[in-house]
């Protein structure tokens, strides 16, 4: 039997911009079934779907109602208080690590700033402890992680690895590492973006798909010196990737 396609209904980036217009409690209330009709439910029925899915290819990870971000920004430390966030999040991290702990999963839906999709997966804010150990198990095992990240499908479809590089290798490598350009990065991640148009698509779920498929390898690769790892409750790798 044919699954039907999930795509979100052409409400969502209406909504979504008109909440960058009217960023204020008193707007959202109002409107909090439109909230939950257009963005939250929509959101969710892809996340129930790749729960299912995630067992062919990644059923290290977990996709469930925790894996969608808050609506409501954390203001507390912010210069900017608007109240609302005026995208649309999910990250989907190991069932082997503590929640939202290393590397993940991750798409958004953002009609305003970015005013994109944009589908991948890492680390974007490692602990100092994360990036320690994944630097040391991508230093022993190179030959494996290049054969996933500079496999021609992988570049064709999300291009190379990203993140913020040191301008020298790490202290205790040496600068001649086959490894040397990799263990600069201080972050992993890699990812696409298409127009936001993508998501009333039928096409969409099927691209989430392809590059989640994609990066998924990667992830686990990263994850794989961490189990173990954590003594203290940690923050959201993904979290600031687009705020």
């Amino acid at each position: 039997m044919t699954r039907m396609a999930v795509c979100f209904p052409p409400q969502t980036l209406p909504f979504l911009r008109s909440l960058a217009r009217n960023n204020n409690r008193e707007w959202f209330r109002a409107r909090k079934d439109d909230y939950e009709r257009y963005v939250r439910a929509p959101m969710l029925a892809v996340i129930d779907r790749l729960a299912r899915d995630f067992r062919d290819f990644a059923p290290d990870l977990v996709a469930s109602r925790d894996s969608l971000y808050r609506i409501y920004r954390d203001t507390r430390f912010s210069e900017d208080k608007r109240p609302l966030k005026t995208h649309v999040a999910a990250t989907f991290w190991s069932r082997r690590l503590p929640r939202r702990a290393g590397a993940g999963l991750y798409f958004h839906i953002d009609p305003n700033v970015d005013r994109d999709v944009w589908i991948g997966g890492g680390i974007y804010m490692p602990e100092p402890h994360e990036l320690r150990h994944i630097r040391a198990h991508l230093a022993e095992h190179h030959p494996r992680f290049r054969s996933i990240v500079e496999a021609p499908a992988f570049r064709r479809l999300v291009g190379e690895v990203q993140g913020e590089r040191l301008t020298r290798v790490p202290r205790g490598y040496s600068a001649d590492h086959p490894a040397a350009e990799y263990l600069k990065l201080k972050q992993l991640y890699a990812g696409r973006s298409y127009d936001v148009s993508l998501v009333t698509s039928p096409r969409f779920y099927r691209e989430l798909l392809r590059v989640f498929r994609a990066v998924a390898p990667m992830v686990a690769f990263l994850n794989e010196p961490l189990p173990g790892t954590y003594r203290t409750p940690v923050k959201d790798p993904l979290a600031a990737l687009f705020g």
